[in-house]
C-alpha cells in the first residue's frame, strides 16, 4: 500500500510540473506606457524558450526566461535587467520602471451585407 501511494504521488508530481511550466506567449507588438526611452514600438519574437526583443529605443536584444521563475520573469540582455510579465502576456514591467502593454488591434469591421 505504501509503494502504491508513493508511486501515485510521484506520477502526480511529474505531471503537475509539466503543466505548471507553461507560460504565456510573448510574441507581438507592445506599446511603451511608462518610463519610455525612445519613440519606437517594442516588439518581441518568441521561438520556444528564446526571445528576440526590440526595445522602445530601437535596440535589438536577446532575452530568455528566468531559470528560477520561468513562468513570470524574463531577462533582457541589452537592457541589463529583468522583467515581470502577467500570466496572459499583456503587460511587461521591467525592474527599471519601464512598462509595456501589448498592442491589440481593433477587431475587423463586420462584413457589408448588400441587398439585391
Amino acid at each position: 500500500m505504501r509503494m502504491l501511494s508513493l508511486t501515485a504521488g510521484l506520477a502526480v508530481a511529474l505531471f503537475a510540473t509539466g503543466a505548471s511550466a507553461q507560460s504565456a506567449d510573448l510574441s507581438g507588438r507592445y506599446n511603451c506606457i511608462a518610463m519610455c526611452r525612445g519613440e519606437y514600438q517594442p516588439y518581441i519574437t518568441q521561438n520556444g524558450p528564446e526571445l528576440n526583443v526590440v526595445t522602445e529605443a530601437g535596440v535589438p536584444s536577446r532575452a530568455w526566461r528566468d531559470w528560477f521563475f520561468p513562468t513570470t520573469r524574463i531577462w533582457v540582455e541589452a537592457m541589463g535587467q529583468s522583467a515581470v510579465y502577467t500570466p496572459d502576456g499583456l503587460v511587461i514591467q521591467f525592474d527599471g520602471g519601464t512598462v509595456w502593454r501589448r498592442d491589440i488591434p481593433p477587431p475587423p469591421p463586420p462584413p457589408v451585407r448588400r441587398r439585391r
